[in-house]
């Protein structure tokens, strides 16, 4: 079976069978078809019948390769007794989707392993949101903004019901799409069908006030939003009626009035609008609805957790910081600090 067709089949499938007892699924249904049309269409995306081709051509995994996957491991690791020549061609294939942000990723044994090290240890996020988080098992999850899924993954392995990962990145869609290659059904259910999957659109695409999910992830986001209260009530309008959200964003010290708009750039970035202190983001969360708001974790950025890498080859953390002051980035404004917030729908 090729990976991407059984992947989508197995995503409306899940999506049919939400339908069946929350009928808002068939708005989501019934724009499926072009979500995943327009996503492999060359007139949107230039590079993506040479990123279907990648995945495509990526070695057939059988019951003889003994594959084990573990979900729950900090680098997503898919144990395989392989060829050298199997282990070359899958390095070859994975490099063409580069660059490769979240991770990491490893495919093969030690003796003969594919190791994707990717631009950020998404693992160091993941440690530091594990321990707030209200026990995924038997929930049903939407990971926003998701990127390659590496965070998806993590959540499947807690155990989630069920994994919709949403990001409009062509190339992240295939990036999933050839790690489910190899992770194969090692995430299926009761039933044998796949618990972890993938929608090629962004959250504003997504029908309004579907509260299909009892835990909504949104990590690395909200920054890139020119309208933030939009995006806190679109997440909103996915959760269930006392679910979780979780969301992770840029933010500054200060006190409730404190928000830093960045004129021009933002290390580098061109699409960052606004990072507020701890104190003003759990006011906008309260603002939008959301109650028992509270701040888990602020953390720093490293040069361990994000950095170039063989497979992210282009400019990183250290060429976003002033090269004689890490405290600020190259523009003058406070480096890069990450707050991680919890908080309920009423």
């Amino acid at each position: 079976m090729k990976t991407i067709p059984t992947a989508e089949r197995e995503l409306f499938l899940a999506l049919h069978a939400i339908a069946q007892k929350n009928p808002v699924a068939n708005e989501w249904l019934a724009c499926l078809p072009k979500w995943l049309y327009d996503i492999k269409n060359k007139s949107n995306y230039a590079h993506a019948p040479a990123y279907l081709s990648a995945v495509e051509r990526l070695p057939t995994i059988t019951a003889h390769h003994n594959r084990v996957v573990n979900l729950s491991a900090n680098a997503i690791s898919i144990n395989l007794d392989w060829s050298i020549a199997e282990q070359k061609q899958t390095e070859a294939l994975l490099k063409q989707l580069m660059p490769w942000r979240k991770g990491p990723f490893e495919i093969g044994n030690t003796h003969n392993q594919v190791y994707i090290d990717t631009e950020w240890r998404s693992d160091f996020k993941w440690q530091r949101v594990l321990p707030h988080l209200s026990n995924l098992k038997n929930r049903r999850v939407l990971d926003v903004g998701g990127g390659s899924g590496y965070h998806g993954w993590r959540m499947a392995g807690m155990g989630a019901e069920q994994v919709f990962i949403i990001d409009p990145s062509c190339l992240f869609y295939h990036q999933f799409m050839a790690v489910r290659h190899f992770v194969g059904n090692a995430d299926a259910n009761e039933q044998g069908h796949y618990r972890t999957h993938y929608i090629p659109v962004p959250l504003e695409a997504l029908p309004k006030q579907s509260q299909l999910f009892d835990t909504v992830f949104s990590m690395g986001v909200l920054y890139h939003r020119a309208s933030p209260f939009e995006h806190l009530n679109l997440l909103k309008g996915q959760l269930k009626k006392g679910g979780e959200l979780v969301l992770e964003t840029l933010v500054i010290e200060g006190d409730e009035t404190s928000v830093l708009v960045p004129q021009d750039r933002y290390a580098k970035m061109n699409n960052v609008y606004f990072l507020p202190s701890v104190a003003a983001l759990s006011l906008w969360l309260e603002k939008a609805g959301f109650v028992d708001v509270r701040c888990v974790d602020k953390d720093v950025t490293s040069l361990e957790e994000q950095r170039s890498t063989e497979w992210m080859d282009y400019q990183s953390l250290s060429d976003f910081l002033d090269p004689n002051d890490a405290s600020k980035t190259v523009e003058n404004h406070p480096a890069p600090m990450r707050a991680v917030m919890v908080a309920k729908k009423a």
